[in-house]
């Protein structure tokens, strides 16, 4: 604002004009605007360039002018400061506006790019008179009263009419914040141009009484009418006499537009006979309430939900079984057993006249493409697609949805992602379905039961929407790291199709047909950047990497991609080759080495095969012998099948001294130590049973064990192997970590089939059925030493690397 003076104008200015079309902008007053004409666009755009950001605002007499001239603006207007500008579009800005005071428009001196005015300020008198402090007085009265009728008036008129430090002040924001219903832009305007503040009070008072004359006659009228009739006319009759307040006034009613458009949409749902009742019924009530009320938007909100749920449209089927062999080749390398299942479900679907078939269920290691392969089965088939992330869900209600008796109560997941698919038969992808909860709210599980289940998906009812909804058409897809943790009655439900993993040989055509290409494309690199050889990905997949699917593999790549691209964006001419040595640069020091074929054979430890959610592993267990009394000790966060399991193995080792070869005073004088190495990660079950047997053996025979050779079986007291399941798995882990031969139980060998040709080829796979077999094949001839024990130096450095 500009110096005071002794005169109520000062200097003449010429300043950038702003002008509104139905608003009146005050002094004290910081409201924002939206801009979207072009010369005001332009005046925004050129703020950075003004000496100062202070700009003129004047209000147009007519809103319909587009681009307004002088006749078509009132002379009085608010200096403004630009506080802030926020850019919407390309053509649109919001403007954050803080009035500073009045100015009279004396002339416009420009009208391109944007309008320039010729002003003079006019500097706000501050003197006080008894007069003007009980026009004041006055005015804060009313401004509480009005306070008492929010809405429409905003409840804040009081503390904002409290708060206004001088009378001019008091009468600005008044007017700004009295409703614009009952006070239109020409009464604001005459409020601006009062520059005595004696009238200005007496503008205000009288816009301030009128609005609060119409609230009262309102609550009269109410309070008239609810003595007599009851609720649903009494409100009929309210509605009545506002509409008529309305017209009088020159309001619109928008509720009323609203509720057409909400009827036009009931009508183009086309819904059920059955479901569109009670939803005409409700929109009958939404008629009869206030449109500010609580249950109003409620209402509103439940009849939106219903009619924007698909409830007819159906997307044209591509059951073509030539096509979806297709996309599946082109998305996914390998996989051949599962690739067939699925063309074997889809010409299924295509005979069937009702289109049902059985829930699928990938199971399977992270990384292997369970849900890509949903992604490409919505592609090839034509439907939409849907991913519902089951992942911790803990309440029945995220399934069958909140009733609407709640605050704030939401649909269910399934209805929600119809809802956003627009068709009654997408695929919808459950994933990571072996990972729902249940707590006090419920268990989700059971509320699946029904949305998988085909003889009773036809009419599932959700809470909210509380009406029976068709869910046969949908094609269901679930997705699971570890089958043994889905609850029995939902897998049952569900038929599974296990992905155990990916060979060396697979992941290389993985990684050079399809993450090789896409991370380049993802980096803005092209191959004369970067260009990937063979040497190179085995390197990441040996060296880098070590798991049962490709995502830590994609990740990698794009690690040695990105190295690539800062190089390019420095405006370096680039031209890698993507080997060995190039990913040894980028990466650093190797992460695995495939060097357990390459060991020193040891006593007392053997290479034993587990399974995990996340793939096969290996894992070592070790057994040492110490003066003692012929105890046995076992270590290593064993869960009580594993610790069974070596109580067995012992038990047995005992009964068979003679047989074995070991001295029964040695044992007796002797506690055996029988440890699993990784402490801090939990193990169980039953199939380390032959590598706990086989370790006490040979550390109590003074025997090394094979160390290119890994063993996986259940064993009984009496000496039997016992088949174990994961053999895929085990079998894919003992090949990653480079181990030459592996046993495994004789009742297993059906298992072979599953295990990749190229895997089997590399590998040698004995089949045994008693312990004799298997401590022949794993241990060699005692050594020749004094102790039974090897050096410590040797012993210990070993066993930190393994």
């Amino acid at each position: 604002m500009s110096d005071r003076s002794d005169s109520p104008e000062s200097a003449i200015e010429v300043i950038p004009i702003l002008p509104l079309r139905n608003a009146v902008l005050f002094p004290a007053a910081v409201v924002p605007i939206n801009v979207g004409r072009p010369r005001s666009v332009r005046l925004v755009e050129d703020l950075s360039s003004l000496t100062s950001r202070v700009i003129g605002v004047v209000t147009q007499v007519q809103q319909d002018v587009e681009d307004p001239t002088l006749s078509d603006l009132y002379r009085v207007g608010t200096l403004a400061r630009v506080v802030k500008v926020i850019k919407l579009s390309s053509t649109n800005y919001s403007v954050v506006l803080q009035g500073m005071g009045r100015f009279r428009l004396d002339s416009l001196e420009a009208e391109v790019p944007y309008l320039k005015g010729r002003i003079t300020r006019h500097t706000e008198s501050i003197e006080r008179t008894d007069e003007i402090d009980a026009l004041a007085l006055s005015l804060r009265e009313i401004a509480r009263a009005l306070s008492e009728h929010s809405p429409p008036v905003p409840r804040e008129v009081a503390t904002i009419a409290e708060k206004a430090s001088t009378a001019g002040a008091l009468a600005d924001l008044l007017a700004l914040h009295l409703p614009a219903p009952q006070v239109s832009p020409s009464d604001r305007q005459r409020v601006l141009e009062a520059l005595d503040v004696k009238e200005r009070l007496t503008l205000a008072t009288a816009l301030a009484r009128r609005v609060l004359e119409v609230h009262r006659v309102r609550k009269e009228i109410q309070t008239i009418v609810s003595g007599e009739m009851g609720r649903s006319e009494r409100e009929e009759i309210l509605r009545a006499q506002l509409r008529t307040i309305k017209e009088e006034l020159g309001e619109t009613d928008e509720s009323e537009e609203e509720l057409d458009l909400l009827r036009e949409r009931i009508a183009k749902a086309r819904l059920p006979t059955d479901v569109e009742k009670p939803i005409r019924k409700q929109l009958g009530r939404l008629r009869a309430m206030q449109p500010h009320s609580a249950e109003f938007q409620v209402t509103r909100q439940y009849i939106e939900w219903v009619v924007d749920l698909p409830w007819h449209k159906l997307s044209e089927d591509h059951f073509d079984v030539v096509a979806v062999k297709q996309a599946l080749d082109e998305d996914h390398f390998g996989l051949e057993k599962i690739k067939r299942r699925i063309v074997e479900y889809i010409a299924v679907r295509k005979l069937r006249r009702d289109k049902r078939g059985p829930i699928l269920c990938f199971v399977g290691p992270p990384g292997v493409g369970k849900t890509s392969l949903a992604k490409s089965i919505a592609r090839s088939v034509g439907r939409q697609m849907v991913r519902l992330s089951l992942g911790g869900v803990r309440d029945e209600a995220e399934i069958r949805g909140h009733r609407r008796t709640y605050v704030g109560a939401m649909p269910g997941r399934i209805i929600q992602a119809m809802k956003k698919a627009g068709t009654m038969n997408p695929v919808l992808v459950l994933d990571e379905v072996d990972k729902l909860g249940a707590d006090q709210r419920g268990d989700p599980a059971n509320a699946l039961l029904e949305v998988l289940d085909p003889e009773q998906n036809n009419s599932f009812v959700d809470h909210y929407i509380d009406q029976p909804y068709d869910l046969s058409n949908v094609m269901f897809i679930c997705t699971a790291n570890d089958r043994s943790t889905i609850p029995a009655p939902l897998l049952d439900r569900m038929e599974v199709i296990d992905l155990s993993g990916y060979t060396r040989t697979e992941k290389l055509h993985i990684a050079r047909d399809y993450l090789a290409p896409r991370s380049l494309a993802d980096h803005g690199l092209t191959p004369d950047r970067l260009e990937w050889q063979d040497s190179g990905l085995i390197a990441l997949i040996e060296n880098y990497t070590r798991e049962a699917g490709v995502r830590s593999l994609n990740r990698e790549i794009g690690s040695v991609c990105r190295a690539v691209a800062v190089m390019v964006a420095d405006g370096k001419d680039v031209h890698e080759v993507g080997d060995a040595a190039y990913v040894a640069k980028v990466l650093g020091p190797l992460r695995y080495e495939l060097d357990i074929a390459e060991r020193e054979p040891l006593i007392g430890v053997v290479t034993g095969l587990a399974w995990t959610p996340v793939g096969g592993d290996i894992l070592f267990v070790e057994a040492s012998r110490m003066p003692g009394k012929g105890m046995a000790i076992i270590t290593g966060s064993l869960g009580s099948v594993m610790k069974e399991s070596a109580a067995t193995a012992m038990s047995y080792v005992r009964s068979k001294l003679d047989h074995l070869g070991i001295d029964q005073a040695l044992v007796q004088s002797s506690d055996v130590h029988v440890h699993v190495p990784a402490g801090g990660i939990p193990k169980d079950g039953p199939s380390a049973g032959i590598a706990l047997v086989t370790a006490i053996v040979s550390r109590l025979t003074n025997r090394p064990v094979r160390a290119d050779l890994a063993m996986t079986g259940e064993m009984t007291l009496r000496g039997v192997v016992m088949p174990i399941g994961g053999v895929k798995e085990k079998v894919l882990a003992a090949h990653r970590a480079g181990i030459k031969t592996i046993l495994l139980p004789t009742r297993n060998i059906r298992d072979l089939e599953e295990i990749p040709a190229e895997v089997r080829s590399e590998l040698t796979i004995e089949f045994v059925g008693r312990i004799e077999q298997v401590l022949e094949l794993a241990l060699l001839p005692a050594r020749h030493s004094d102790s039974l024990v090897p050096p410590p130096s040797s012993d210990d450095e070993d066993a930190a690397t393994l």
